[in-house]
């Protein structure tokens, strides 16, 4: 079972068909009954968070029931593209061979190679990302949570009901993966569920983000490269004294959701459900992106389900940063995108 797998599953991950060929039991379930029974549903209209565990309960807004919590951290675009974007994205996506993943899925990456463990990247193999694509990383500038956003890994995701695709829950490493990830969906509505996190900060390299700013701040404005800058500069400064920092709006995510999540602060989720309509864009960032693993049940997956998540750089590979050198690069190959009709595939533009 730990050997990998034909299928692309290894580990103790599965999916539909090395479940039933290799007899496997079905790995995909991480939610109990009792987690489904204090579950809240995120409404993308009035952003709060109501009791529930069915997703289209949002979209009885305003008849909502029972007693609504706050959850910063999330913000969905509905609408993000048009039905004729759509169609022609989805076309070229599957002009380009897709790679297999685990539990089900199927994957196009572009991005450096990333050694998470060995916290290790190159980009000598990244040649940016197709050129059909620019127009969404083009929209970004549009959505004001998404100010100055650099792309610098774009992942195209399949789901099929056929192969029981899901992922389990997560969260994005911390190490060089920045605040904010943006997600756009395809094809067909779908939920994303949170689960608090509870495990130590050495997973998902979590740790890190205490050697890092926030981009966000508690007023959803952005912060731009002169304030990361001075937050960076605040820290090297108070490491050499021996004084903790002076920092403005660097409170810790735990401190976010005690301070502005709950509009009932007697209750909080155990598990909260975001609504991922077609062609909606959805951002994670602060607590929902750092506090709380993400995952897609099998059970939400109820036909082709296409998307495309992005990812930025930490402030710590920003030019603001003590690894700044190494970001340029990173940086200078997603300035590219290249015509997927060529020859070789990777013709630039």
């Amino acid at each position: 079972m730990f050997q990998p797998r034909p299928c692309g599953c290894k580990g103790q991950r599965t999916c539909l068909v090395c479940e039933v060929k290799q007899g496997l039991g079905d790995s995909s379930s991480w939610v109990s009954q009792q987690d489904k029974d204090g579950a809240y549903v995120f409404c993308p209209v009035c952003e709060l968070a109501w009791p529930g565990w069915e997703t289209d309960s949002w979209r009885h807004h305003p008849h909502h029931e029972g007693e609504p919590v706050k959850f910063p951290g999330v913000k969905i675009v509905e609408d993000f593209v048009s039905e004729e974007e759509e169609t022609n994205l989805l076309t070229a996506i599957d002009e380009v061979p897709w790679d297999l993943s685990q539990s089900g899925r199927r994957k196009q990456n572009y991005g450096p190679k990333c050694n998470f463990k060995k916290r290790r990247v190159r980009c000598e193999d990244f040649s940016g990302y197709p050129a059909f694509t620019k127009f969404i990383q083009d929209r970004f500038s549009s959505v004001p949570i998404l100010k100055g956003y650099q792309t610098v890994e774009q992942c195209s995701l399949e789901y099929t009901v056929e192969r029981g695709a899901s992922i389990d829950p997560h969260i994005d490493d911390c190490w060089i993966w920045g605040e904010r990830i943006p997600t756009l969906s395809l094809l067909t509505d779908s939920t994303l569920t949170l689960r608090k996190f509870t495990g130590p900060l050495s997973k998902y390299n979590l740790a890190d983000t205490n050697n890092y700013p926030f981009i966000i701040r508690t007023d959803e404005t952005v912060k731009n490269d002169d304030d990361l800058g001075q937050e960076f500069r605040a820290r090297s400064t108070s490491k050499e004294t021996s004084q903790s920092p002076q920092i403005v709006d660097n409170i810790s995510c735990e401190e976010r959701d005690s301070n502005c999540c709950q509009v009932n602060k007697d209750t909080k989720p155990s598990l909260l459900r975001i609504p991922m309509p077609r062609r909606s864009l959805l951002v994670l960032y602060g607590s929902a992106r750092y506090d709380w693993e993400h995952g897609i049940l099998r059970e939400d997956i109820v036909s082709r389900r296409v998307c495309i998540t992005y990812r930025e750089l930490t402030p710590t590979y920003l030019f603001c940063g003590p690894k700044a050198d190494i970001g340029k690069a990173i940086l200078k190959a997603s300035q590219k995108f290249w015509n997927h009709g060529s020859q070789s595939g990777q013709g630039p533009l």
